[in-house]
């Protein structure tokens, strides 16, 4: 799944008038009558990380999707090639998943 910031185009440590102009953008290039779909994707990834409340909100609740039977079915399942994930590697993967790391992240001043 695509991040809001991805799907803007805009890093995370981006203003909030970078934020708004990228999404500005992006509703011109993709107006709603042309794909209604990709508009709403494109309102939601606004609505989401708009303004700093709301890019702190989204840090701290979002949970992106992950296919955890994907990733038990690698990490313990059927033999694939190269052999399955160790477990030391299951566990790395597992703690990028962070919620710590994602707000330490946002709240990091810039230098």
């Amino acid at each position: 799944m695509i991040s809001p910031y991805q799907m803007l185009g805009v890093s995370e440590q981006a203003a909030d008038a970078d934020i708004k102009q990228a999404y500005l953008q992006r509703v011109k290039d993709n107006p709603p009558d042309r794909d209604a779909a990709r508009f709403r994707e494109i309102q939601e990834a606004f609505e989401a990380i708009k303004d700093q409340d709301c890019r702190l909100r989204h840090a701290l609740f979002h949970v992106p999707h992950v296919d955890f039977d994907a990733l038990l079915m690698q990490a313990f399942g059927q033999p694939r090639i190269g052999g399955t994930m160790a477990t030391d590697d299951f566990v790395k993967l597992l703690s990028t998943l962070s919620i710590e790391k994602s707000l330490a992240e946002l709240t990091k001043t810039p230098s």
